[in-house]
């Protein structure tokens, strides 16, 4: 459901069939960006020259970037809330002034990032104990891929507004499009086509993603003027869920803060176990991340319904759903580890020839595949949480989780030698800190208002 110039529904069904007709075309949406890196990844690991530098490179520059995208693509999350409170509580022309002020306010700052990271990129990066050749390919990849920034954040906040809108059809065909654009591009640009295009490397890598994050946005602006009620006339003075909107935004801000702080701490450690060991945490991160964004078609589900839901004060439905929802995510979380066990040996080979990273690769990846199922509930209710705008909760917690289990777990096994195996552990107890509190919380909170 959508705000088409025309009509809007107002019950909320969450059968089998229409969980899955929001939750699959957001699962693909989902893997949009990471499946950006991991396609860099793939096609980097593979260069003839100091590809295991270029892929330590694009591990790092990954880290980063993501770390940009995490805190500032909170957006997304935030205006799905706000928008799908107002579809449930049957309000929706009282809010069509905010997702452009909300589209406005995050370009800026992805603006102002730009401008302030460009000059620092050697420092930045200096920072995640980066070094040698492989400092040099992060600060020329990164000063390409930063370009992109703010295309990739404008189509994040209109993925938040369709989202909101209860349609994750149109965020799912602007991802298979930028996809299949980088793929291609990928390999013309890396390993250039003779007589036409030159090899440009991990800087072809750059121009890809950079061109396919542009055509993202093109076509998210005209799906959002076309096949929307949305103006983005921007009109003052600002909207009165401003504020609302911007108080999600800073709790989820500093949660991601947190968030990235465990991601620096794995990504510096790695790094500084040597270019073998952040090649191989750079293959297993992003086949995580992948599979976090594939289960999160059922977290995205989640966002949408729980907002409707609650803003109807349909406390009852709203405790089905996250059953529901919990057992589809374990499923799917499953499926991904199976095909991990089965094709274990065929994944890391995709992404390099180096025996060395493979070994390391190796070495870890069983615990990135047992994590799928956890990491599956973890994600459903964290998505659910948004979709209710309990932003504080959740900031709270994922400090909680960084700085008392991630942290000290990671330190423990470090001391005790581990490598890279110590950076899973602690990334699985991490998840396990922020899913089980989730569960509790919610059930505590509903179950008494259905009971009553």
């Amino acid at each position: 459901m959508y705000l088409c110039k025309k009509h809007f529904l107002v019950k909320t069904n969450i059968s089998f069939k229409h969980i899955n007709k929001l939750a699959i075309p957001a699962l693909i949406a989902g893997i949009a960006e990471p499946l950006l890196s991991i396609t860099d990844t793939a096609i980097i690991g593979n260069i003839d020259v100091n590809a295991t530098e270029s892929l330590a490179a694009v591990g790092i520059v990954g880290a980063f970037i993501s770390m940009l995208i995490w805190v500032f693509g909170q957006i997304r999350s935030a205006i799905s809330s706000i928008i799908s409170q107002y579809v449930g509580a049957n309000k929706l022309d009282e809010i069509k002034t905010l997702p452009v002020q909300a589209i406005a306010i995050v370009v800026a700052g992805s603006l102002f990032v730009l401008a302030i990271s460009y000059p620092f990129a050697k420092q930045i990066f200096q920072f995640y104990n980066a070094s040698g050749t492989v400092l040099d390919f992060c600060v020329t990849y990164f000063k390409i891929r930063i370009f992109g920034f703010p295309f990739s954040l404008f189509v994040f906040a209109v993925f938040g507004i369709f989202r909101g809108l209860q349609n994750t059809y149109y965020p799912m065909v602007i991802a298979i499009i930028g996809a299949l654009l980088n793929v291609v591009l990928d390999i013309a640009f890396v390993y250039g086509i003779e007589g036409f295009i030159p090899a440009m490397n991990i800087e072809g890598a750059a121009y890809a993603s950079i061109i396919a994050q542009i055509t993202m946005a093109v076509i998210a602006l005209i799906l959002l003027l076309n096949k929307t009620a949305i103006s983005l006339k921007l009109s003052f003075p600002f909207h009165k869920e401003i504020p609302r909107l911007l108080g999600m935004i800073g709790n989820l801000f500093i949660r991601t803060i947190a968030l990235n702080t465990a991601l620096f701490f794995a990504t510096a450690y790695a790094t500084d176990y040597g270019k073998e060991y952040i090649a191989a945490y750079t293959i297993g991160l992003n086949l995580w991340l992948l599979g976090a964004f594939m289960i999160d078609g059922y977290s995205s589900a989640g966002n949408i319904l729980s907002g409707k839901l609650l803003g109807s004060k349909d406390y009852k439905t709203l405790l089905t759903l996250s059953s529901k929802l919990a057992k589809y995510g374990f499923f799917m979380g499953m499926i991904i580890a199976v095909l991990g066990f089965v094709f274990y040996d065929f994944i890391g080979q995709i992404f390099t020839k180096d025996p060395l990273v493979l070994e390391q690769f190796y070495h870890v990846f069983w615990i990135v595949i047992l994590t799928q199922p956890i990491s599956a509930i973890t994600f459903i209710f964290d998505g659910m949480f948004k979709g209710m705008g309990e932003m504080k909760y959740l900031r709270n917690l994922l400090i909680l989780s960084t700085g008392f289990v991630f942290i000290p777990t990671l330190l423990f096994f470090d001391w005790l030698d581990y490598k890279l195996v110590a950076i899973w552990i602690a990334f699985t107890f991490w998840i396990l800190a922020r899913g089980i509190p989730l569960i509790i919380k919610f059930r505590s909170k509903f179950l008494p208002l259905v009971s009553s």
